[in-house]
């Protein structure tokens, strides 16, 4: 049965340029395509939020250079926590699949590993 999951990655961005963000966007998305075989014609929705210091480029553009044209992509601005990450981009596929839950593999990279210190301890 072909169910909607949710694929999560983030990964932090070194400098507020608009190819620093689509390169570690572009290589984050990459990865997670890779990893969990996603096709985009089973793709739902993309969501990509930004912290409020990255504000050079919309996130969502490298989906669209990597040919992801069909697929509705949404950009949003994550929530300015006392103690959250700073220059982080992050990305929530919603993806049509037979695989479950437990095998969804979810990407946190280049320092966003500190988001999920259960995935990642010794981060």
């Amino acid at each position: 049965m072909m169910l909607v999951r949710g694929v999560r990655g983030a990964a932090c961005v070194a400098e507020n340029t608009e190819e620093a963000i689509l390169e570690t966007t572009r290589v984050l998305l990459q990865e997670l395509i890779a990893l969990n075989a996603i096709e985009e014609s089973y793709v739902a929705s993309v969501l990509f939020t930004t912290t409020a210091d990255l504000t050079a480029t919309f996130p969502a553009k490298a989906a669209r250079d990597l040919g992801w044209n069909t697929v509705a992509l949404m950009g949003a601005l994550e929530m300015n926590a006392e103690h959250g990450l700073k220059m982080c981009v992050r990305i929530l596929i919603h993806w049509n699949t037979t695989k479950a839950q437990d095998e969804i593999k979810h990407v946190y990279m280049r320092g966003a590993e500190a988001l999920r210190r259960d995935l990642f301890p010794q981060s």
